[in-house]
C-alpha cells in the first residue's frame, strides 16, 4: 500500500487498550502460540493509527482503492506465476486491508477483527451444511455432489437476504465490466432465467447476426458493447474467464511491448 498525502482532518485517538491487555497464552515448552502473529499485526496496527499522522488518517473511503489495488495484485501474482514468497506477501497487503477497516470499526464501537472472523466462522458453517451440523460439528459423511453444494449455497443466501428479490441483486455495480457481465450471466444460468445465446458466425465471430455490425466491426459504441458482450456470453457458455483471458492478452502484450529491440 503506497501512503498518499493524509488528510488535514486527522485527530489524535486513544491507545488500543488491547495493545497493553491482550492475553498471554499459556503454552508449553516448546510449543508455538496459535494466532500470535495475528495478535502482533493487530496491535501493530492499533499502535500506528495512535502514532502514525498517515495511518491515523485513513477512513474507509479512501481505504477503497487500495482495496481494490492489492486485489488485483493477489490475482497478478497466481496468474502470472509468482512465487510462494511474493504470494504470501501480496495476501498480508490484502489482510493489512482488513485489520484496517475492522480496526477504524473498532475505533467507533461498532465492530472489530474478531467478530469480522467469527461472523465468517458462522457464515462457512451455515452455507456448508453438508459438511457440518448446525453446532459446527462435522458430519460423519459427507456425500453431495459439486451440484448439490451449488444449490445449497444458493438457497442459504437467499434465506439470509430475503431483501434481494432479483438474482442480479448484490451484484457489485462497479465490478470491470468484462467480469460482471460475466457474474451476471452465472447468475441468470444458475436462476433458470432466460439469457440471449452468444450469437456467432462460423468463424466464430460472436458480432455476427447484431444489427449494424458487419465485417469491418462495431461502428458506434452500443454496437461495441453487444460485440463485447456477445464475446463473455461465448466465453462464459465454454467455461472461459473473459476477465482473467484479457488480463493476460494485456500482459503479453505488456511483455512483448517491454522486450529490447533486436538490432537491424
Amino acid at each position: 500500500m503506497r501512503p498518499r498525502r493524509p488528510s488535514s482532518r486527522w485527530r489524535r485517538r486513544k491507545p488500543w487498550s488491547s495493545t497493553s491487555t491482550r492475553p498471554t497464552p499459556t503454552l508449553a515448552k516448546g510449543e508455538v502460540p496459535s494466532g500470535q502473529g495475528l495478535w502482533e499485526l493487530l496491535g501493530v496496527i492499533a499502535a500506528l493509527r495512535e502514532h502514525c499522522p498517515w495511518t491515523g488518517a485513513l477512513t474507509h473511503g479512501s481505504l477503497v482503492e487500495y482495496l481494490l489495488e492489492e486485489a488485483y495484485e493477489v490475482a497478478e501474482t497466481i496468474e502470472a506465476g509468482g512465487q510462494d514468497a511474493e504470494l504470501k506477501n501480496e495476501l498480508g497487503d490484502v489482510l493489512l486491508q482488513v485489520v484496517l477497516h475492522s480496526r477504524l470499526a473498532e475505533e467507533r464501537n461498532s465492530f472489530t477483527f474478531d467478530d469480522v472472523a467469527r461472523g465468517l466462522t458462522d457464515k462457512m458453517i451455515r452455507r456448508n451444511p453438508h459438511v457440518f451440523r448446525h453446532d459446527g460439528t462435522l458430519h460423519e459423511t459427507f456425500p453431495a455432489t459439486v451440484e448439490e453444494i451449488v444449490l445449497t449455497w444458493d438457497a442459504v443466501k437467499k434465506a439470509e437476504r430475503p431483501d434481494r428479490s432479483h438474482a442480479f441483486d448484490g451484484v457489485p455495480a462497479d465490478l470491470p465490466a468484462l467480469a460482471r457481465a460475466q457474474k451476471l450471466l452465472d447468475r441468470a444460468e444458475r436462476a433458470g432465467l432466460p439469457a440471449a445465446p452468444p450469437r456467432a458466425d462460423r468463424g466464430g465471430n460472436p458480432a455476427a447476426g447484431h444489427a449494424g455490425t458487419d465485417a469491418r466491426g462495431p461502428a458506434t459504441e452500443d454496437e461495441l458493447g453487444e460485440f463485447l458482450f456477445g464475446v463473455v456470453a461465448s466465453a462464459q457458455a465454454k467455461g472461459l474467464d473473459a476477465e482473467r483471458a484479457l488480463r493476460g492478452a494485456v500482459r503479453r502484450f505488456q511483455a512483448r511491448q517491454s522486450r529490447p529491440s533486436s538490432a537491424s
